[in-house]
């Protein structure tokens, strides 16, 4: 099996990195065994970044099933920092306008993107149910280019998207490409902080990242790397 595995920053996934290195040989850019060839690619922040990266490997490479692993922010206050979680739907959420009274439009309501367009179902993007892991909370996810810090745009964000639990800015662009190509495919992240006026001082970073590659190198053990 030929594995994608990425992120938007090193940081992220440096531990399963450094688990897939130490248990698996180098070869042509790839960590390998006798059942498992394995690429690590990082994307860099934000939807363009993560669209172009994924564009470029997918055209170039062929995969039979990718993960993105990371970090977000959490809407639903019943997951705790640290908790780990699979998205399992996606939106775009600020691309659209800004009308004359402040409110926003988004491209789907504009049909600018035809809201069940492939591979949007109602503006939303959704994993394939068979490859979803039991062994994670599933949640809804939102995409963003900047992310929510008063509570002003938070109030309008919840309102506009009452069942969005966390939210990021990459993950719709991964469930895109996937999407299009017909590749499976997991976004694990794990909740650093709680979408709410902006205090870094709340954060829980580390424990976010410890926990999200102890789950990543569960699933990676799952699939065959030792």
């Amino acid at each position: 099996m030929r594995i994608l595995l990425v992120a938007a920053t090193p940081f992220e996934i440096q531990g399963t990195f450094g688990y897939l290195q130490s248990t698996m040989q180098e070869s042509k850019g790839l960590l390998v065994n006798d059942r498992l060839q394995i690429q690590v690619a990082i994307t860099g922040v934000g939807l363009p970044l993560t669209a172009f990266g994924l564009g470029t490997l997918l055209a170039q490479n062929s995969y039979d099933f990718a993960i993105q692993g990371g970090v977000a922010g959490a809407l639903d206050r019943d997951l705790g920092l640290g908790e780990v979680v699979e998205v399992f739907s996606e939106r775009l959420a600020d691309l659209g306008v800004e009308e004359r009274n402040g409110d926003f439009t988004s491209a789907h309501d504009l049909n600018l993107i035809p809201p069940d367009m492939m591979p949007f179902r109602n503006g939303q993007l959704w994993n394939h149910p068979e490859v979803e892991r039991a062994f994670l909370p599933k949640v809804h996810g939102i995409s963003v280019n900047r992310v929510h810090g008063s509570a002003e745009s938070i109030d309008k964000l919840r309102q506009r998207f009452p069942d969005a639990q966390v939210e990021s800015m990459e993950g719709a662009a991964f469930f895109y490409s996937c999407l299009i190509h017909d590749l499976n495919f997991l976004q694990i992240r794990a909740i650093s902080n709680y979408v709410e006026p902006r205090d870094r001082e709340k954060w829980q970073m580390q424990e976010a990242v410890t926990n999200l590659n102890a789950a990543l190198i569960d699933l990676f053990r799952t699939l065959g790397v030792d």
